[in-house]
């Protein structure tokens, strides 16, 4: 699995790639995709950077989609539910998933400038948290791997 989210790439192929998976998984999971729910799934594949529900409310309110904060909670609580999107925790904020098609532990490198988010992946069993939890006999079930610093972009800006 690759990290996502710094490098350019064809990002309108990008957005209707993760929208066509969306809307397939929950056809075929008779789970409803509602207007709202695309909405914010394609304002989130749009910005790849985190973003705090009030910023999402703000461009539903603007597009008439809904002016009261449930209308985005209750949408981005289906799309990290779902595996759409994530919560970044650090941030308070969500981002879309990069890998919605496969099963994985995300972990985030986050842009203390810009707020742009490149998700990768662990394993619950990995390095020195996960010998750590062997030697002692624990049974790691939820890891939230979050790291700050600078992106490409960000870094070469001097921020």
């Amino acid at each position: 699995m690759s990290t996502i989210g710094f490098d350019p790439h064809d990002h309108s192929s990008c957005i209707a790639e993760a929208i066509s998976e969306a809307e397939a998984r929950c056809a075929a999971q008779k789970l409803h995709f509602t207007p709202v729910r695309r909405r914010v799934l394609e304002i989130l594949l749009d910005r790849h950077r985190a973003m705090g529900a009030y910023e999402i409310l703000e461009q539903l309110a603007a597009e008439g989609l809904g002016s009261q904060p449930p209308v985005a909670y209750r949408a981005l609580d289906f799309l990290v539910q779902n595996g759409f999107a994530h919560r970044v925790e650090r941030l308070n904020a969500y981002t879309a998933c990069a890998h919605p098609t496969e099963d994985h532990i995300p972990a985030f490198l986050i842009c203390r400038s810009c707020k742009a988010v490149a998700e990768t992946e662990t394993e619950l069993s990995q390095g020195r948290l996960g010998q750590a939890a062997s030697a002692a006999g624990f049974q790691i079930e939820r890891v939230v791997v979050e790291a700050e610093g600078l992106c490409p972009t960000c870094a070469g800006d001097g921020a």
